[in-house]
């Protein structure tokens, strides 16, 4: 899962990053709202993570110009500024969730969690997929009731195909979701996760859509 996180404080920003990197996330952190608005113009993420204080332009400004567009991923406000009235505004200019600095990481990252299940129309908290079963919050997943070892991101793709089953992702969007800025991509390191996957889960669990890029079909309860 990517996540663009927004974040002026250098201090804050650098723990932040790491923390969510922890955590499994893809982060791209940027410090002002220009470069946010930009970056949100013409990249793809899964979350975004906004303070409202920020240089050039305002978090508020952001996060109107992103539901303007008609963009619809889930924005958790990351603030100091606690007084209702600024909840408020937070809230009625499209965000999703807010919460006040201090905060506690597994805190916010159980908040994250809480926004892509409702984003992706999911009430439980585990992705069950006939014998698979993924538990975001702990990190794990059980094939046929057996703990199945996973990377970071082979976890991370899993959980993106499993909530998307039966569509087709491309594979331009699968490896922007895997990877943040800067980091090195190998051509086929997308194609090396699939691989790896279908070992653990069967050949025909994943299917390549020629020229598209790939699908899990949808379980059997859902057909």
């Amino acid at each position: 899962m990517r996540i663009l996180l927004v974040e002026d404080d250098e201090l804050l920003g650098d723990g932040l990053r790491t923390g969510l990197i922890q955590y499994g996330y893809a982060v791209d952190w940027l410090k002002d709202g220009q470069s946010a608005d930009q970056a949100l113009k013409t990249e793809t993420f899964d979350l975004v993570v906004l303070d409202l204080g920020l240089p050039k332009l305002s978090g508020i400004t952001v996060l109107q110009n992103l539901r303007a567009r008609g963009q619809t991923m889930p924005v958790l406000i990351l603030t100091a500024r606690e007084s209702v009235e600024d909840r408020v505004k937070g809230l009625d200019s499209g965000a999703d969730d807010y919460l006040t600095k201090p905060f506690d990481l597994d805190e916010l990252c159980a908040r994250l969690r809480a926004l892509q299940r409702r984003f992706s129309s999911r009430a439980e908290p585990l992705l069950v997929h006939d014998n698979i079963c993924m538990d975001p919050a702990s990190h794990t997943v059980t094939f046929n009731n057996e703990t199945i070892s996973v990377s970071r991101r082979e976890f991370a793709l899993l959980q993106k195909l499993l909530e998307n089953s039966g569509r087709v992702l491309s594979r331009e969007h699968l490896t922007q979701s895997l990877y943040g800025w800067g980091e090195d991509v190998d051509s086929n390191a997308l194609e090396v996760h699939i691989h790896n996957l279908r070992k653990k889960f069967g050949q025909n669990f994943i299917r390549t859509i020629r020229g598209i890029g790939y699908m899990i079909d949808k379980s059997k309860e859902e057909k």
